[in-house]
């Protein structure tokens, strides 16, 4: 695995809705990023809706699996590590991405745990900002946005 690559590092912590997994598959596969599936997923990876959503990009993706978040952080030694959260006012747009960091996104239902909120590797917590009284985006969605952001300020290396 390339820690210090141009592209971001995804990790979704816990995943439970496959569909989003697929989504960010895709999304991966498409812009370089790599995705980190902290366990426990709330799925099994040969899930048919995790596959529909991914089609046939499983192949171009870099998907790793790791049993906890720790060991998805032990994986990615050193990297600068942005907590994506709506209890935060710092916006990520603000961040000056740098080759190799890490997006963390929590569980669908909830978001990110207060053990990733408040863990040693975060170096900021950040939002995407909304219209008020939203209570957060779809998660592939907002990893989606936030790796776009990231890899915008690499020059789109690779891309065409």
């Amino acid at each position: 695995m390339h820690v210090h690559s141009p592209y971001a590092h995804i990790i979704f912590e816990h995943p439970v809705i496959p569909p989003n997994t697929g989504n960010a598959i895709r999304m991966c596969a498409g812009t370089g990023a790599r995705l980190h599936l902290a366990g426990p997923l709330g799925f099994d990876l040969e899930e048919k809706n995790l596959r529909r959503a991914g089609l046939d990009y499983h192949d171009l993706a870099d998907v790793h699996v790791h049993a906890s978040l720790d060991d998805a952080f032990a994986a990615l030694p050193g990297a600068r590590v942005f907590a994506f959260t709506a209890h935060c006012e710092n916006n990520f747009a603000d961040v000056n991405y740098q080759p190799g960091d890490v997006l963390l996104f929590g569980t669908e239902p909830t978001g990110l745990t207060e053990y990733a909120l408040n863990h040693p590797r975060i170096t900021q917590q950040v939002r995407i900002p909304m219209l008020p009284g939203r209570r957060s985006m779809n998660l592939s969605n907002a990893a989606a946005v936030a790796a776009y952001e990231a890899w915008r300020q690499q020059g789109f290396i690779g891309g065409c």
